[in-house]
């Protein structure tokens, strides 16, 4: 029953966060700010697991096809569809669930406990809409460009492994990148970008909103928002793997 609680008191947050905003002019600003922490905050932690997870994806690939019958182009083609498919778009939001869904679940909840937002509600500010929709709308705008910032760093890692050691020759890496490339692949993985953006501002928003208690509460929201959030990063990846690419 208390997972139907929670189910029900979120969709009841979403209709608050999703109405008309009294003040336009506040929001964008709001928003603006919002891309500034949520995304160019993150720029360096992306950049540094993609490079690195472009060179592992490529060496574990070429180590693992090392195999008379197979092109040794594949490795570049397998690393790709690896990077664009599900690492850059998944793993990369993984993460910043951890980093960013923690940081909004500790910040809503903190304004919370601190009654910060009861005085909002004093004003006549709708809070939940005020609060949270600006990062909503801020990761569904910036998430997307770090992915795709995620796999060319990620693809550029792999090609640096190739010439920098002798796991493959650069030129068959290349032609495996290049191999068949389909557009429809960025478009699905952005499509999945944007909707986990979704989930992580909404499911750590939520538990912030709802805290009670202190500083210990406002610390147990935060873990809870990350786990839920990636859980549901995982269920959503499969759903839209399977409307997407079945």
């Amino acid at each position: 029953m208390k997972l139907f609680f929670h189910i029900g008191r979120y969709f009841m947050l979403l209709v608050q966060i999703l109405k008309k905003p009294e003040k336009a002019s506040i929001y964008r600003r709001q928003i603006i700010l919002e891309m500034d922490n949520i995304g160019l905050q993150s720029l360096g932690i992306v950049a540094i697991i993609s490079v690195f997870m472009g060179a592992v994806v490529t060496i574990q690939t070429a180590f693992n096809t090392d195999h008379p019958m197979l092109p040794r182009y594949a490795v570049g083609f397998a690393t790709r569809q690896s990077i664009i498919l599900e690492f850059a778009p998944t793993i990369i939001s993984l993460i910043l669930a951890g980093k960013v869904g923690s940081r909004i679940a500790s910040e809503i909840g903190t304004m919370r406990v601190t009654e910060q937002i009861d005085a909002l509600e004093i004003m006549g500010v709708n809070s939940s809409g005020f609060l949270i929709l600006p990062k909503v709308v801020a990761a569904m705008i910036i998430n997307p460009v770090l992915i795709v910032l995620s796999m060319f760093l990620g693809i550029f890692g792999g090609w640096v492994v190739s010439a920098v050691s002798d796991v493959m020759p650069v030129s068959n890496f290349i032609y495996g990148i290049l191999y068949e490339f389909a557009p429809y692949d960025i478009f699905y993985a952005l499509v999945k970008t944007v909707v986990f953006a979704f989930i992580i501002t909404t499911i750590s928003g939520y538990y912030g909103y709802f805290t009670k208690g202190g500083a210990l509460e406002v610390g147990q929201s935060s873990t809870d928002a990350v786990v839920t959030s990636s859980i549901f990063i995982i269920i959503f990846n499969l759903i839209l793997t399977q409307l997407l690419l079945a």
